[in-house]
């Protein structure tokens, strides 16, 4: 993460974007990685309109139109429901409660580490958690992991408060005091090349190219991967990424490690392959910082959209490039955006004709739509400095969490008759301020299990502010009465039980039981009008 009072200068430094070459000649990288093509040929463009294709397909597609009168002559309105205030801790969203990052874990006199990451756990604001650590905290000896303390209370935490967590491991950290995140075992074998000096201090990045680095890298993914794709504790893992804190980039310099540009681009594209080829279950969280290092940023972004995977940003006030990409990404792309927040104190505040420094943040946050915002202390993260902020600005981060992400909710359910075979059509409205990050399914099912009609609708749908509809043909001669329809969210081949975000009275595993809705397919003294198209 850049410091923010250094923030505006990143803003105004002039991207020199450099011109990809075209694929076709092979370069010989490293030994370790064999000859590569140089495939970074992807250079920054807009999201919007631009071709990223349809998306996942789900399984079992439902049909979603068209709904003409002269196909469904007897339909009737019998349901109407409204959206929840409530906050909804669905897969794919939420506010995410930051346990450690590159400074490491909370730290309170008079607390044990345990008390003060448990404090953190439990914080009912958030519905998720996140942990950066360096490579060197889960991975001291080759061929297996070494967790580190924070890493496993987390974990342990997390399943008796029922949050899931994100994570980074960072293989380059200026923050570290001993110049390096590596692990003990690999550090000595890697070169490490001198970038300059910043912030009174001379910064170094490994040679990342390098076979030893490379064996160790993969080794690393594999450990993970074996262990957390899939992972029931696991929301999703960011990608590690080049430079400082594993982000993209190693600004303020503006040269890299490597060789040349080309090395730069082919090793972090084979790279980002493997990991994507490793984490087959669980969402990778692509940084959509520009390309300012030269290392091939653009061509991970592209791979990372194809193959259904995430984005994430560092800061919300930053380069036009990336407010671009994340607020005009593919419908079923999930974006967390990270921003520390202040701690509540006067300084922090940053008060501007009334309105927080952190409360600004958080309208940008909505402005790109995201599906996950950070609650962090940079640099200082505490329990009691988060509630500190909280307690004095709450009307933010309160909204934040009731509109953040997706929420979806069946609003109109049909009934038709096709003979003697009775069908739903129901209009699914999304009132987040985020797509789907993924597929959405729908069931129709009896507690019984005789009737179970349901598939998927387009990846992404409902979108915010449309309705969606879908067509659940039933049984001869079933009553629609009774039936439970609930949801589940499909990403990457692994799917996660939704609950409705509607105000009416919801099941414990988050379904709804259809029923008449008082008013509809009658006509009375109040105002009730027919549902019959009539």
């Amino acid at each position: 993460m850049v410091p923010l009072v250094e923030q505006a200068s990143l803003t105004r430094l002039k991207m020199q974007r450099r011109s990809f070459l075209k694929a076709g000649s092979a370069i010989t990288l490293a030994a370790g990685l064999g000859p590569k093509p140089l495939l970074a040929h992807v250079p920054p463009h807009n999201f919007d309109k631009y071709d990223f294709g349809c998306g996942p397909a789900g399984s079992e597609r439902l049909y979603q139109g068209p709904f003409s009168a002269d196909d469904y002559p007897s339909w009737t309105v019998v349901m109407a429901l409204t959206a929840s205030h409530e906050v909804v801790p669905n897969y794919g969203m939420g506010l995410v409660t930051y346990i450690c990052d590159e400074v490491g874990p909370p730290r309170k006199n008079g607390e044990t580490l345990a008390q003060s990451i448990e404090n953190l756990v439990k914080l009912s604001l958030g519905t998720k958690l996140y942990l950066r650590v360096n490579w060197k905290d889960v991975h001291q000896r080759p061929g297996r992991l070494d967790l580190c303390e924070h890493w496993k209370l987390t974990f342990d935490l997390a399943r008796s408060y029922q949050k899931r967590i994100g994570f980074r491991v960072m293989m380059s950290n200026p923050d570290t005091p001993d110049t390096t995140a590596l692990p003990d075992f690999l550090a000595p074998k890697v070169p490490m090349v001198k970038m300059g000096d910043w912030l009174g201090r001379t910064r170094y990045e490994p040679r990342y190219d390098h076979p030893e680095f490379q064996a160790a890298f993969r080794e690393l993914v594999d450990l993970l991967a074996d262990s957390y794709d899939g992972h029931a504790d696991v929301e999703y893992v960011d990608t590690f990424m080049y430079g400082f804190w594993g982000e993209g980039h190693t600004w303020p310099f503006e040269k890299n490690p490597f060789p040349d540009n080309v090395t730069a681009e082919n090793t972090f594209v084979s790279m980002f392959q493997h990991q994507m080829e490793r984490w087959k279950k669980t969402p990778l969280t692509t940084n959509t910082q520009p390309d300012f290092s030269k290392v091939g940023n653009s061509e991970l972004l592209d791979r990372t959209v194809r193959s259904s995977n995430w984005l994430r940003t560092d800061t919300i006030f930053i380069e036009n490039e990336q407010i671009e990409e994340l607020s005009n990404r593919p419908p079923w792309i999930g974006v967390t955006v990270e921003v520390g927040m202040s701690d509540g104190s006067p300084k922090s505040l940053k008060l501007d004709e009334g309105v927080t420094y952190t409360d600004n943040v958080i309208q940008h946050v909505r402005d790109v739509g995201a599906c996950y915002f950070s609650l962090w202390n940079w640099h200082r993260i505490q329990a009691d400095r988060i509630l500190n902020y909280y307690h004095q600005y709450p009307d933010a981060i309160d909204g934040l969490a009731r509109q953040i992400g997706y929420r979806v909710r069946p609003s109109w359910v049909w009934t038709y008759e096709d003979g003697a075979y009775p069908g739903l059509i129901i209009g699914f409205v999304n009132d987040g301020i985020a797509a789907v990050p993924g597929v959405l399914r729908a069931t129709v099912a009896s507690e019984d299990g005789k009737v179970n009609v349901g598939g998927s609708l387009d990846a992404g749908y409902p979108l915010p502010g449309k309705v969606r509809q879908a067509k659940f043909p039933l049984p001869k001669r079933t009553n629609w009465k009774g039936l439970r329809l609930r949801a589940e969210i499909e990403v990457k081949g692994q799917r996660y039980p939704v609950r409705w975000a509607c105000r009416q009275k919801l099941n414990e595993d988050g379904s709804l039981t259809l029923r008449t809705t008082v008013g509809l397919g009658q006509e009375d003294e109040t105002g009730g009008v027919p549902a019959t198209g009539e």
